[in-house]
């Protein structure tokens, strides 16, 4: 393998690990760059095609600044990284890296990530030099089921197209009610899995106590209650997909042992032995991870893993072009249902339809299409029974930053800008503890529980 990296690494012992495995995999490795301004020099001489780079760095640049220069020279890269502060997610994530690698690095890790990198790089560039979009165009028109092709839908349904084709893993990002399954079920339609399973499971629905056997299965007598013998989800998928639901709902614990089958592709049930499998793994949230990491309810390194490939799905307030065309579609499909003739919707109802928010988004107006038709005795729908949304259009449009916080969010952010101000010094004359007048073992078992770490401050210069 003829590429060349670039590292942007300032600490010898990880970056020359990772040089090892670079090496070891065929690539050729650029001279190691400590700071940004280092790498800039060898940038200019040594002409990379793609960049590993940390976030904090030698010198008053970071990561981030490189990437927004390598985005602009349309060199591909990716952070290496294992801060979880969310300000710093960000303001990563808006860079449009073409992936995040968790320290320590894991070899196999750190080839499928390039992998993964080269696959989506190419794709970009294959895009730019494309003089039209293809509009969404998918084999056989197998997401038939999804209406509406605006805009916004397009280049959802353009995504849909670009990794079905692959392996790798997939995040569906969306409010509840935008059709998430429903894209991820497209996915697997025009994927090489597409003839074997494709097994949902709503992590949200999985009892605590029952979550290792529902995904993972047990043998007959196991534990007390185990009667029987239980395949688990991710065997049952195998050679398939397995959509995992609201991911964000997975407890800890949970998480651990999801990222394990993961990176080693294999499922050990509860009183059995290890199994191989090979599933394609579509997760889905309508959570902001970003937030759930920083508040230690969501593990950094699930995140990197289930994150290599997002697709935002638009609430239904910003794709108003596809509501007469979702209406009229729930419309057709339940007037059949109750055998009645319903031709469409009048131009007042849709009017109607085209001013209200939509805060359950398609799953809404599925449900109020057909509420009217069973309510209609006429051929055309007149009127919407829409509810009162004198204060809607504000409660839709407001941002997370302006949400009211948590009891439990404002202790967390106390207590990390007393640490910051004490320079992350806990206990003693001037630490944290006194500041706040706790003892310290009560303030280092509160930030335990509320998953406060050193590397999770932004204002902290250590590594990540």
């Amino acid at each position: 393998m003829n590429a060349k990296l670039l590292i942007v690494e300032d600490q010898f012992i990880e970056a020359n690990n990772l040089r090892i495995i670079l090496r070891k995999a065929g690539y050729v490795v650029c001279t190691i760059a400590r700071s940004v301004h280092e790498a800039l020099v060898i940038i200019e001489k040594e002409k990379p095609d793609l960049v590993l780079l940390d976030i904090h760095l030698k010198g008053p640049l970071t990561g981030i600044d490189l990437a927004k220069m390598l985005r602009e020279k349309n060199i591909a890269f990716i952070y290496l990284s294992a801060n979880s502060n969310k300000e710093i997610l960000d303001a990563a994530k808006a860079t449009k890296p073409y992936g995040f690698m968790v320290k320590p690095f894991r070899e196999k890790d750190v080839l499928v990530m390039l992998d993964v990198a080269w696959y989506l790089h190419r794709q970009t560039q294959e895009s730019m030099i494309q003089s039209k979009p293809s509009g969404g165009g998918l084999p056989g028109d197998v997401c038939k089921e999804i209406v509406g092709r605006g805009q916004s839908m397009r280049g959802v349904l353009e995504h849909v197209k670009i990794v079905g084709a692959s392996n790798i893993s997939v995040l569906i990002l969306g409010e509840s009610g935008t059709g998430k399954e429903l894209i991820a079920q497209c996915i697997h339609r025009i994927s090489p899995r597409k003839s074997k399973p494709f097994v949902p499971v709503n992590c949200a629905a999985l009892p605590a106590n029952l979550v290792e056997s529902e995904l993972f299965g047990h043998e007959k007598g196991a534990f007390t209650g185990a009667i029987d013998k239980r395949t688990g989800k991710f065997e049952q998928g195998n050679e398939g997909t397995v959509f995992l639901d609201e991911i964000g709902e997975l407890p800890l614990d949970s998480q651990v042992k999801l990222l394990r089958v993961l990176q080693e592709k294999e499922v050990e049930p509860i009183g059995g032995r290890k199994k191989k499998i090979d599933v394609r793994v579509i997760a889905a949230t309508n959570r902001i991870l970003e937030e759930e990491i920083a508040m230690g309810r969501f593990r950094l390194d699930l995140y990197y893993r289930l994150n290599i490939f997002p697709i935002t799905i638009p609430p239904l307030r910003e794709r108003k072009e596809d509501i007469p065309a979702l209406a009229n579609h729930f419309v057709n499909v339940y007037a059949h249902r109750e055998d009645k003739v319903i031709t469409g919707l009048a131009d007042q109802a849709v009017q109607a339809m085209l001013n209200y928010t939509w805060p359950g988004n398609i799953r809404e107006l599925e449900n109020l299409m057909a509420r009217s038709v069973l309510l209609n005795n006429g051929p055309i729908i007149r009127s919407l029974q829409l509810p009162n949304q004198a204060n809607q259009p504000e409660k839709a449009a407001a941002s997370p930053q302006e949400r009211i916080k948590t009891i439990t969010e404002n202790e967390r952010d106390h207590i990390l800008s007393a640490l910051e101000r004490c320079n992350w010094k806990i206990q003693g004359p001037g630490g944290a503890a006194a500041l706040l007048d706790l003892n310290a073992s009560t303030l280092s078992s509160r930030m335990k529980k509320l998953g406060i770490e050193k590397n999770i401050s932004p204002k902290n210069d250590s590594k990540d």
